[in-house]
Parts: C-alpha cells; structure tokens; sequence
C-alpha cells in the first residue's frame, strides 16, 4: 500500500536520502522546505513559522492523509554559551524545535484515524555533549523529549514516535563546516576528514543513504512494537 511521507528538510542532506529512500519504496513523498526538492513533491515553507507548517500539513493531509513524519529539518551552531547571542539562541529554537512542535501538531490530528509513525532526526549530542555546541545540544535534547512524550501520549491511536540519533554523517552541511574550519585555521583538509573519521569507533565517517535506511525501518510494520525509542546510528561514538 503506498504511504504517504511528509519529511521537512528534504531537498538536500540526510533528508534527501530519506526522500529517495521511500520514493524507491514506492511512497508518495511530500517534502516541506525553503527550497525545491529533487524527489516527490515539493511545498516550499519555512518551518520556523507556525501557521506555514500548518496549512501545508492540513494542505497535504487533505488530499492524501498522513502516514509518516519525518521531522529533519535543522541546523548546527558552533559556539559556547558566552559565544552565543540571544538572536543565535532564538533561531536555533525556532528551527530546531519549534520546526519540529509545529509539523507533528499538526499532522497528529490527521493520523489518530490510521496510526502512524513519527520519527525526529536527533543527534548524538541528543544523549551526549560535545564541546561548542551549547544552544544545538539544547534542541537536540529537547527533540529526544518531544519524541518520547509524543509516543506516550499518542500509542493509544497506534502512532509510534521515535527519534534517530546521527552521528558525524557526510553531508553538504558537514562538508562545508570542515573546508570553513580549514580555511579558518589552515589545517589540511585530508587530516581532518581522518581524524573525524578517527573519532568514530568503526573508523569512518556515516552516509546518508545509512541513516534513511533506519527510518525507513522505523516507518515499516517491522517496527510496530518500536514506539518512544532513541537510535543511534553514530559508529559506536556514543557508545564510549
């Protein structure tokens, strides 16, 4: 039967992956972002704004009802708190979370007749801190609480909602982080892709198509007794 799959942030990255990861698997992908996607369909919205989510939720589940979430859509900063500024702070809540609170809010009403599955992309730093990273760790914890409430609160309509925990993954994002970092600092770049790759107990660095892999497990009936649960897919780095 073919589902139909919202994933916010899905023209690029780890959502695109996602995004072809069910359009292979013959689902009607929907994807709500600031720019045109690549797979499905595409609604273009900006997740910080509350009422956008949700009339392009209400818009989608209209036409097709609603059978998965994928909330992805996010952003890192790197600063400590006395680096962060009240701006910085703010816009990584609304994007982060806030994205987040507005997409499943409004796409529960629209799955309590069918069940479903909700899955938030989290972060190792969802478990675990990392240094520099003071107002991204924040969301990223507060995302594995969203997830874990949203499945207690929302098993009675047979609506599981878990949270993926990605580790270092090689996206056009991480790409430009590292090649920013080595400009800033003059480091070589080779050196530092390896010692990334060498923070990772497995010894490398993830890929995107690995982390859609496990979503797409989290949406199937494979998952169905899998409610409330946070998944690392991070090469052993939480683990330690």
């Amino acid at each position: 039967m073919q589902r139909t799959v919202v994933i916010t942030g899905g023209a690029s990255g780890i959502g695109l992956a996602i995004a072809e990861r069910f359009a292979d698997l013959g689902d009607r992908v929907f994807i709500v972002d600031i720019t045109q996607g690549a797979v499905g369909e595409t609604l273009i919205c900006d997740v910080t704004d509350h009422q956008s989510v949700t009339n392009a939720v209400n818009s989608i589940a209209a036409n097709c009802g609603i059978d998965v979430v994928v909330s992805n859509a996010g952003r890192h900063l790197s600063a400590n708190i006395e680096n962060t500024t009240e701006a910085d702070f703010v816009s990584m809540f609304d994007l982060n979370v806030k994205g987040a609170f507005s997409l499943v809010q409004a796409a529960l009403p629209h799955m309590k007749e069918r069940g479903g599955s909700i899955i938030f992309i989290g972060s190792d730093q969802s478990s675990v801190a990392k240094s520099n990273s003071c107002a991204y760790n924040m969301t990223k914890h507060a995302l594995a609480s969203l997830a874990k409430t949203t499945a207690i609160d929302y098993a009675q309509f047979n609506i599981r909602s878990n949270i993926v925990c990605p580790g270092t993954i090689e996206t056009p994002l991480y790409t430009k982080a590292v090649e920013a970092y080595c400009t800033r600092s003059g480091a070589n770049l080779d050196e530092v892709h390896q010692a990334e790759a060498n923070e990772q107990p497995i010894g490398r660095i993830g890929q995107p198509n690995e982390v859609a892999a496990m979503v797409a497990y989290l949406a199937s009936d494979e998952a169905g007794f899998v409610t409330g649960a946070m998944l690392p897919i991070d090469g052993g780095y939480t683990a330690r």
